[in-house]
């Protein structure tokens, strides 16, 4: 009974909770923090069930967003009969509904962060004619319950593709490849990633990646949202413990959350030349998000770990600048198999270009709407694109990275740099005002401008700050 549901009217979706046997209708939303949220109502009487999905539900608002004043905080959640799924996880049969958030006068609430990116993808459709596609690599870490004797021990932070017994995590990793799929949600593939490491306990500590596979913005933000959910839940399923922290450990690899682009108009692909070449309008995207990559680390690296990710390396970048295929380059152009022939249909997004900075804290809906402005000015202003993508690219066997542009270094300088860009975001009421105020504000209340130099030579007080953000986001 698993799977993604489309229903186009709300006695739709009441039949198939009456004929389904479904008990308990959930209204699932995803607020600031990114995490998926629930707020649940018997599904016994039929008349209920459809009043919840005409009328939504009233909510505390300020509770949910930090943009949102306590003494004016009622909001609403207004089902969307677009995406319904039976929770795999529920004892009891339950039926899931996204929604979306409403202001008091029913309107589409301005500082909702899916409807940021709604607005930001409607700017590039009506500016460019490009729709963006989306591919998220979901790095985390998985640690085992504490052992007296560990088995089939490898090598540290060799973990790349590794296969079981050394791979303590394949069957589990492999069921939410499998999970997701019932839920309607594709997926590109799953492996092990590099990072493994032995916890005090003689815990198994092991990096996996789940790759989804390119959808529209907004999906793929949600997308995100569920994907950590599920695998959570399998994790609990399993006693297992999860983490999407930026970084587990100082001298072990970093987790990110790299994003994938391609940009479609009329359905075509138009990052590569026939040839397989970059086109121009790849390189006007890439300049785009070079110039304003700073600032797009407000939203793709939301915390004082994701920073440490940077500085400790590990592939991850810290400079600004692009490369075909070279991992420490902040855009990365992925090998395009252009010898291949491919058949249109299912492979109109083979050709991407990845963006390597964000991690999995990142608020995605912010996150992909600001790549999507990024784009978008980099589409508009050829001429400044096209230098900055040109003075930008770095390949390593004849040129040398540009030392002097790099990215924050904190949550504050971060801030800082976000300041600087906020009318480029608030051009067209893309970005509401108050948004990027409390983004502002969020992000320097860390004072965290100098924490890594503070904390560099005291490992213990390091593990402990990384400890706090164990379960974050």
């Amino acid at each position: 009974m698993h799977g993604l549901l489309s229903f186009s009217e709300r006695k739709e979706v009441a039949q198939f909770v009456k004929d389904k046997g479904i008990r308990i209708l959930n209204l699932c939303h995803v607020p600031e923090d990114g995490r998926l949220k629930t707020l649940s109502f018997s599904a016994a009487d039929n008349d209920r069930v459809e009043e919840i999905l005409e009328y939504g539900e009233r909510i505390d608002g300020s509770s949910l967003f930090s943009f949102i004043e306590p003494n004016k905080s009622d909001i609403y959640l207004m089902p969307e009969l677009s995406r319904e799924f039976v929770n795999p996880f529920a004892a009891t049969p339950t039926l899931n509904v996204l929604c979306n958030y409403l202001d008091e006068n029913g309107h589409h609430l301005d500082i909702a962060p899916k409807n940021v990116l709604v607005r930001a993808e409607e700017k590039l459709r009506s500016s460019s004619s490009i729709a963006l596609k989306a591919l998220a690599e979901l790095e985390f870490y998985l640690i085992s319950k504490p052992s007296p004797e560990a088995l089939f021990v490898s090598a540290s932070d060799r973990n790349y593709h590794e296969s079981t017994p050394f791979a303590k995590f394949e069957g589990l990793r492999n069921e939410v490849l499998v999970t997701l799929a019932e839920l309607g949600i594709s997926t590109k593939y799953g492996h092990c990633e590099v990072g493994r490491m032995l916890g005090k306990d003689n815990s198994v500590i092991e990096q996996h990646e789940v790759e989804l596979k390119p959808q529209g913005l907004v999906e793929m933000a949600e997308n995100v949202a569920i994907a950590k959910w599920v695998i959570r839940n399998i994790c609990l399923k399993y006693g297992v413990s999860v983490s999407f922290v930026p970084k587990m450990a100082l001298d072990h690899a970093g987790t990110g959350m790299h994003v994938h682009l391609c940009g479609l108009r009329k359905g075509e692909n138009v990052i590569a030349n026939a040839d397989g070449s970059l086109s121009l309008d790849a390189l006007k995207m890439i300049g785009g998000m070079l110039k304003f990559a700073p600032s797009l680390a407000a939203f793709g690296n939301p915390t004082p770990i994701s920073y440490l990710r940077f500085i400790a390396r590990k592939e991850s970048p810290m400079h600004i600048c692009w490369s075909a295929r070279n991992r420490l380059a902040l855009i990365r152009v992925p090998l395009w198999w252009s010898f291949k022939k491919t058949n249109k249909e299912f492979d109109c997004c083979r050709e991407t270009f990845e963006y390597r900075a964000p991690d999995a804290f990142a608020d995605a809906f912010l996150l992909l709407a600001g790549m999507a402005l990024a784009v978008n000015y980099g589409l508009e202003n050829q001429e400044e694109a096209l230098k900055i993508a040109e003075d930008l690219h770095v390949e390593t066997s004849n040129k040398k990275q540009e030392r002097s542009k790099i990215l924050p270094g904190s949550c504050s300088e971060a801030a800082d740099c976000l300041r600087r860009d906020r009318r480029f975001y608030e051009a067209d009421e893309v970005f509401p005002r108050r948004l990027v105020d409390k983004t502002v504000d969020k992000l320097k209340a860390y004072r965290d401008g100098d924490l890594w130099k503070r904390l560099m030579e005291k490992p213990d007080e390091v593990e402990k700050l990384i400890g706090q953000y164990m379960h974050h986001g």
